[in-house]
C-alpha cells in the first residue's frame, strides 16, 4: 500500500518588524532628500524668473547676468539659509531641552533681542552702515545678554525657571529699548526695517564667512551635550545619579544655543518659529533623545526657512516678502495649534 509522505509543514517566521531606530534612519535619509530637494527650489526660483536652463547655465558656465543671479545671489543666500535654519533648530532643540519647555524658542532667553538692541545702537549712535560691519555688534549683544541671563539667572544655581523668567523679562525691556530708538530715529528705521524682521536678501560670500566659524562651534557643542541634556530631562536628582554635572551642563547649553542665535540673528536678523516649531514637532516622532531630535532639527529647520524664503520671493513678483514675515505667518497658527494640543493633553 502506497502511503502518501504528507511535507513537513515549517512554520514560517514572521518577519520582524522594523525597530525604531531604523525608522529614525529612514526617516532622517528622507529628511536629507527633502532639504537636497528645497535647496535646488531655493537656487532655480527668485524674484527674477529664470528657465531651468539659464539657471544651469549661470551656475556652471556663465560669468555674466545669469552667473551674477545665480551664484552671486541665489547660491549665497541658500547656503546662509542652510547654515542659519541648522543654527535655529540647534539653538531651539537645546533650549527646549535646557528649560523643560517643549514651547520655548531661541528668543525665550533674550538672545535675539540683545542682537537686535545691538545693532539699532551701532546703526544709530556708531554710524555703522554695512552688514559685515554690524554682524559684530549683533553677535556680542546676543554674548552679552546670555551672560547677563546666565548671572541673573543664578550662574552656578541656575534653574529652568529662573533662566526663562530673566530672559523674558530683559528681552522685553530690549525690545521696548529697539522700538523707542527706531522710531524716534527715521533714518534707522530705514536701515534697520528689513533687518528686524529677519532677511536672506543680504547674503555674502562674506557673511557666510563670518558667522560660519561660530555655527561650526555652536553645532559641535551642541551635540556633545545631548547626553547630559537627556539625563537632566529626567530630574536633577537622577542627573547627577547618572554623573552629570548640572551646573557645566547647563553654563556650556547657554554657551552654545547663545553662540548658534547670535550668529544666525547677526547674519539675517531675529526670525521667529523656526527653533520653536521643528524641535518641537520633530519630537513628536523621535521621542525625547536628543540624540535623535538633533540632527533632525539641523536638517527639518533649514527646510523651512528656505521653503519661507522661496514662497516670499514668488508671492509678490517682482518685489518679495521677507523670509522672516512668512515664517511668522506659518508659524503663527502652527503654534496655536502646538499649545491647544498640548492644554487637550493635559486635561
Amino acid at each position: 500500500m502506497l502511503v502518501d509522505s504528507v511535507p513537513e509543514q515549517r512554520a514560517e517566521t514572521a518577519p520582524a518588524p522594523p525597530t525604531r531606530r531604523a525608522i529614525r534612519s529612514v526617516g532622517l535619509l528622507v529628511a536629507v532628500v527633502l532639504l537636497l530637494v528645497v535647496a535646488v527650489a531655493s537656487i532655480a526660483i527668485g524674484a527674477k524668473e529664470l528657465s531651468l536652463a539659464q539657471v544651469w547655465h549661470g551656475l556652471f558656465e556663465d560669468t555674466g547676468t545669469y552667473g551674477d543671479v545665480v551664484v552671486g545671489e541665489r547660491l549665497s543666500r541658500t547656503v546662509l539659509g542652510l547654515l542659519v535654519g541648522a543654527a535655529l533648530g540647534l539653538a531651539g532643540a537645546v533650549l527646549q531641552a535646557l528649560t523643560r519647555n517643549p514651547l520655548a524658542d531661541p528668543g525665550l532667553l533674550g538672545i535675539n533681542a540683545g542682537a537686535s538692541a545691538a545693532v539699532v545702537t551701532a546703526v544709530t549712535y556708531l554710524g555703522v552702515s554695512s552688514l559685515t560691519g554690524y554682524v559684530w555688534f549683533a553677535f556680542f549683544g546676543a554674548a552679552a545678554v546670555g551672560a547677563l541671563v546666565w548671572f541673573l539667572g543664578g550662574s552656578r544655581g541656575a534653574t529652568p525657571v529662573r533662566l526663562a523668567l530673566a530672559g523674558t523679562a530683559i528681552a522685553a525691556a530690549l525690545f521696548g529699548y529697539v522700538q523707542a530708538v527706531m522710531i524716534l530715529d527715521q533714518a534707522a528705521l530705514a536701515k534697520m526695517r528689513f533687518w528686524t524682521v529677519g532677511s536672506l536678501t543680504s547674503a555674502t560670500n562674506d557673511t557666510i564667512w563670518q558667522v560660519l566659524p561660530f555655527m561650526a562651534v555652536g553645532t559641535l557643542l551642541s551635540f556633545g551635550l545631548a547626553r547630559p541634556l537627556n539625563a537632566m530631562a529626567m530630574g536633577d536628582d537622577t542627573a547627577k545619579a547618572l554623573g552629570a554635572h548640572l551646573n557645566r551642563t547647563r553654563a556650556l547649553a547657554m554657551l552654545a544655543a547663545t553662540v548658534l542665535c547670535g550668529a544666525a540673528t547677526a547674519a539675517c536678523g531675529p526670525i521667529v518659529f523656526v527653533g520653536l516649531m521643528v524641535p518641537h514637532v520633530v519630537r513628536s516622532f523621535t521621542g525625547p533623545d536628543l540624540r535623535w531630535i538633533m540632527p533632525y532639527a539641523a536638517i527639518l529647520s533649514p527646510v523651512l526657512l528656505l521653503g519661507s524664503d522661496v514662497i516670499g520671493r514668488v508671492v509678490a513678483r517682482p518685489s518679495e516678502v521677507q523670509v522672516g514675515i512668512i515664517t511668522a505667518i506659518i508659524g503663527g497658527p502652527v503654534f496655536i495649534f502646538l499649545v491647544r494640543r498640548r492644554r487637550t493633553a493635559q486635561l
